[in-house]
């Protein structure tokens, strides 16, 4: 049953998004939040059909540590389920930081690319690195959130992988205040899998973490410690928790 369901599922996440991207173009020269607030109409469109086709629902904890000014969004990876989640239910202009390369894939990437979102050239080397804080602090100026998963790829339930430097340095170039994100995807879209299993996935938004007075590594260490420690408690039979 959860085969067939999820073969549904990627039927009408095919079906959606190729018009979806052809609507992104013709809306193109429209202002940027208007074009931002009609492109996640798709990814609104998909948590719907997870729901629907793959019986994944989904509830938050802490929507009041949102704060109501800058900041940095730091958030445990585990699945695309998140990567859809951000942009289509925070309430404020989130921006991902990702390799420019994502711009040349078919629908998804051109729809991508007209968010003007943090796009880095790897190339760049050591300057990479410059081009998220310069991006970054454009986008903070804007009354957007830069977002970032620091363990950089996604990681399977239950497990931990290096928390890069990367978005600390950010917010501590920046000034930013932090907001850490845990949550448990991954039990019910894991990393790769065409087949989706129905549950509820619990997305919990920690308190605000001050970059000032921090050296990057401590701010680091503290988003770490604290999304760890949710994510024990989230799914402490995970961690041999009981």
């Amino acid at each position: 049953m959860a085969r067939l369901r999820s073969l549904l599922y990627f039927l009408f996440l095919a079906i959606t998004v190729i018009p979806y991207a052809f609507a992104c173009i013709l809306w193109a020269p429209l202002p940027l939040h208007l074009r931002y607030k009609l492109t996640v109409g798709w990814p609104r469109l998909a948590i719907w059909g997870a729901k629907v086709f793959c019986g994944i629902r989904w509830q938050v904890k802490g929507w009041e540590n949102l704060p109501d000014g800058p900041a940095v969004l730091l958030s445990k990876h585990q699945s695309a389920w998140e990567t859809l989640f951000f942009p289509a239910y925070m309430p404020r202009e989130v921006c991902f930081v990702y390799k420019k390369e994502l711009h040349m894939v078919p629908f998804f990437g051109w729809g991508l690319a007209l968010l003007r979102m943090i796009a880095i050239d790897r190339t760049k080397g050591r300057d990479a690195f410059e081009q998220v804080v310069k991006q970054g602090q454009t986008r903070l100026d804007e009354g957007r959130w830069p977002l970032l998963f620091p363990e950089g790829t996604r990681v399977p339930p239950g497990k931990t992988a290096r928390f890069k430097m990367g978005g600390a340095l950010l917010a501590s170039r920046t000034g930013a205040v932090v907001i850490p994100v845990a949550h448990n995807a991954g039990e019910c879209w894991r990393r790769n899998a065409f087949v989706k299993y129905p549950g509820m996935v619990t997305l919990s938004i920690g308190p605000a973490i001050e970059s000032k007075g921090l050296s990057p590594e401590e701010l680091n260490q503290k988003v770490q410690d604290w999304i760890e420690g949710e994510m024990r408690r989230l799914n402490p039979e995970r961690y041999g928790q009981h």
